[in-house]
């Protein structure tokens, strides 16, 4: 099963991405147990909060980009992150805790504030010339994924829950992929 999770959560590492239709219930089935700490509950928290703004993003690439390979990349992504989404939004349940984030600046100032792209940036896509898409897009994106990079590296050193922290992991590494398949897009 864990191997399965780890193929899915890499989508981004694969020379091709995984076809959505072939992965969609590996991650979400995996059980976090009850053993969990406050860097465990924040980093969930964050990162359904930062998916959400992915998946915006991502299904707006689905409609307006123009390279194929990245529409591609971005069905590849939302497949991947629907799944995770459904998985934390399973754990936090588990653990009694909310789903969504506090967005209060001040509770995010030990841990560089709360991740996420601002709503405008993302609506920007949606007016954005046609023309210039693809560039805004990926602009965009790299910065997103990097800072789901940033948020894993706070739970790989000071979360307590076994599978929250080898999830952590593999968000660093596909996304890691993820920014590398872009930035070949970018220069091509």
């Amino acid at each position: 099963m864990l191997v399965a999770a780890f193929g899915l959560g890499a989508c981004g590492t694969a020379a091709e991405p995984t076809p959505a239709s072939t992965t969609t219930a590996a991650v979400a089935e995996i059980k976090a147990g009850s053993d969990h700490n406050e860097t465990d509950v924040m980093f969930l928290q964050m990162l359904v909060f930062h998916q959400k703004q992915g998946l915006q993003m991502t299904t707006t690439a689905l409609k307006r980009a123009k390279n194929p390979e990245l529409k591609t990349l971005a069905e590849a992504i939302q497949a991947t992150e629907k799944d995770e989404l459904a998985m934390m939004e399973s754990w936090l349940t588990g653990w009694n805790a909310k789903t969504d984030v506090d967005q209060a600046p001040s509770l995010h100032a030990d841990h560089g504030g709360l991740p996420g792209t601002g709503e405008a940036e993302i609506k920007a896509l949606t007016t954005v010339k046609a023309d210039a898409f693809d560039k805004a897009f990926l602009s965009l994106f790299l910065a997103h994924q990097h800072q789901a990079m940033e948020m894993s590296k706070i739970e790989t050193t000071s979360g307590k829950n076994e599978e929250t922290r080898k999830f952590a992991d593999r968000v660093r590494q596909s996304r890691q992929g993820e920014i590398q398949q872009m930035l070949k897009l970018m220069n091509a």
